[in-house]
């Protein structure tokens, strides 16, 4: 049964980037249509939206969502649980992925992928999101994507897989979760961080200090809908539009001007992902 939203907030002053959403889950959670969410993101200044898979079924969903709207770009792959799960099928399911990427200008990232260790604690299941991530790191590479990486309860051996297959030029730690000490790692890696609505929950002083470190030029801001619902939603479902609240928080919070925040986001999401199809 699909869970109702929450009121839009008052919108933005400057149109923004939604770094990571998962527009076909918040449809199921909600009942809201695509087209739909997507008019709601823009209508507060959510202009552009990225839609990341987390399968092969979802992948090919976000990559016909970014082909019938130009709002919204495509990252695709299989999530570090799903690898998990996919036992001896792997492979299969790897190279299911691999032929996505070169058949759209629509692809414009290979994620979420990367270790979950919260889900996935036996030594097999994390020898098979090892080997998934650096599957995709590899296509990463190949096909100058930007990588948006998954960590969960995984941050050395985050580092140690990207040190082992080669950091990617452009990639972003999805969801950062993290203290300021492992944000100085990250960041000394090349990577954009891009923070969630968590950050506003009261407990998460680590998180936002992380964020207080982070250079200008490699922020980043994400629903992750229908998940991470920023204060003072919080355990409601989540969506694109409701992006404002935690954008708000996180100018609040750097003391800077909300429409030149905004502006400078979008900016970095241009930086790692590329053009969007709205763009002039």
């Amino acid at each position: 049964m699909s869970r109702p939203l929450p009121e839009a907030p008052a919108a933005l002053p400057a149109p923004t980037t939604d770094a990571h959403t998962h527009l076909l889950s918040t449809a199921e959670f909600s009942g809201l249509s695509v087209a739909e969410a997507i008019a709601r993101a823009d209508a507060v200044g959510v202009h552009r939206l990225v839609e990341v898979g987390c399968d092969v079924a979802s992948s090919r969903g976000a990559i016909e969502i970014a082909q019938q709207h130009p709002q919204v770009i495509a990252c695709v792959a299989l999530h570090p649980n799903d690898a998990a799960r996919a036992g001896a099928g792997l492979g299969r399911e790897l190279a299911a992925l691999e032929a996505l990427i070169g058949g759209s200008e629509a692809v414009r990232g290979i994620g979420e992928t990367g270790l979950d260790y919260y889900r996935t604690r036996d030594d097999e299941g994390k020898r098979l999101q090892r080997q998934s991530f650096a599957a995709h790191l590899s296509w990463a590479r190949e096909h100058d994507l930007a990588v948006v990486i998954h960590d969960r309860d995984a941050h050395a051996d985050i580092l140690d897989v990207l040190d082992a297959e080669g950091v990617p030029q452009r990639f972003m730690m999805h969801c950062f979760s993290g203290d300021a000490g492992f944000a100085r790692q990250c960041l000394d890696r090349g990577a954009w961080l891009s923070f969630p609505g968590t950050v506003t929950f009261r407990p998460n002083e680590a998180l936002r200090e992380a964020f207080d470190l982070t250079p200008d030029d490699r922020l980043l801001v994400e629903t992750d809908a229908p998940y991470l619902t920023p204060v003072p939603l919080r355990g409601k479902p989540n969506a694109s539009y409701l992006m404002p609240h935690t954008v708000r928080f996180l100018a609040a919070r750097r003391g800077v001007d909300l429409a030149a925040f905004c502006r400078l986001l979008d900016d970095n999401a241009s930086a790692l992902f590329g053009p969007w199809g709205i763009d002039g």
